[in-house]
């Protein structure tokens, strides 16, 4: 316990690798102080939803004694600056922890605080890069592609977030709090998905594959009006009946073909055959005939069919968010986990957010 209450204190001393960690932590009930040097708290991001902020420069004496002080009633510290940074300034794990040995203390950085790398400058995309992400992504006989948005960021915090609830509960039992210690890189390295597994016991290199999925059961495809995305052998005999009926299989009805792995292998006809197929319909009509029988179908949303989407205004997910400087109002999405906890499936709230506890502790 803190001493101010019941509910989880976080410190938000980090910049756009690791933002979005502290907002999560917000939405789930912390309350979040968000440490800006003077002159920048006019800035907004969506990854400050929730936040509160406080202006003080951790550079100068006076902004760190107000820094230690906030220190004493903290639970958690988010920082994001390079390794030895914080020590330089006196503001290290080992000064603070003597401040407060309840702190748990999590560093973000592109390579972690030891290693060759530790002090390599980097990006997301630098990350991506060196975390073997960039290397399975993009179109066949083509360059690496980036994957949109900044998703060794957004991995690094979730990460993140999770090492602190980890670190809660062991604080629960101990008393004590721990230091965390995150590397971009690791976490994009921990996310590939099938590419490791299938390359430590099959020796298989993966291959980028633009669309489609690793293993041929899924493929964006171009339809009349959009993209959509089909499930290739699912219940193929059905697939390949639909196309026959409307003189499109071409040679698919074939004996052949009702072997999967002479489909797999001959996978760039098929597709060849389906695309020609899907230019034909629009993808509602493809959406709702395939999922109606049970192809696991779906268009590939623009932005404007996602905020129109009829599923996301039943579950209440756009919310209404006003800038704390100029009053603009912008729809924005509403916490997620804040809707879980609220679900009618799960057990009712009972007036407790999900870091306070009856007895005041985490």
């Amino acid at each position: 316990m803190n001493g101010q209450g019941s509910t989880l204190r976080v410190l938000d001393l980090t910049d756009e690798k690791s933002r979005l960690c502290a907002r999560w932590l917000a939405d789930i009930g912390a309350e979040v102080i968000r440490i800006e040097k003077p002159g920048q708290s006019a800035e907004f991001h969506w990854e400050d939803l929730g936040k509160r902020s406080v202006s003080l420069d951790i550079e100068f004496k006076t902004g760190q004694d107000m820094f230690r002080r906030l220190l004493e009633t903290a639970d958690v510290l988010v920082e994001s600056h390079p390794p030895d940074y914080l020590d330089s300034l006196g503001l290290g794990y080992n000064e603070l922890n003597k401040i407060n040995p309840r702190l748990i203390f999590v560093s973000i950085t592109p390579f972690g605080q030891s290693g060759p790398y530790r002090g390599y400058k980097a990006s997301d995309i630098v990350a991506s890069a060196m975390g073997g992400q960039l290397f399975v992504n993009g179109e066949p006989e083509k360059p690496p592609l980036k994957l949109f948005g900044s998703q060794s960021y957004y991995l690094a915090s979730i990460f993140a977030a999770i090492g602190v609830m980890l670190a809660l509960w062991h604080r629960h039992s101990s008393g004590k709090g721990q230091y965390i210690d995150i590397s971009l890189q690791e976490c994009v390295a921990a996310a590939l998905d099938h590419v490791l597994p299938r390359y430590f016991y099959r020796g298989e290199v993966a291959r980028r594959q633009g669309s489609r999925h690793w293993n041929g059961a899924f493929r964006v495809f171009p339809a009349e009006d959009g993209y959509v995305l089909l499930s290739i052998f699912y219940q193929w005999p059905t697939l390949v009946g639909w196309l026959e009926s409307e003189g499109m299989a071409e040679d698919l009805p074939d004996s052949e073909w009702r072997d999967r792995d002479y489909c797999l292998e001959h996978i760039d006809h098929v597709i060849e055959i389906l695309e020609r197929w899907t230019k034909t319909h629009p993808v509602a009509e493809l959406v709702e005939k395939g999922q109606a029988m049970r192809f696991p179908w779906a268009g590939v949303a623009s932005v404007s069919q996602l905020l129109a989407s009829p599923q996301l205004k039943a579950r209440g997910f756009w919310t209404e968010v006003e800038h704390p400087v100029t009053g603009e109002k912008f729809r924005f999405p509403a916490p997620v986990l804040n809707r879980c906890f609220s679900s009618h499936t799960h057990p009712p709230n009972r007036g407790l957010r999900p870091f306070d506890t009856p007895d005041g502790d985490k």
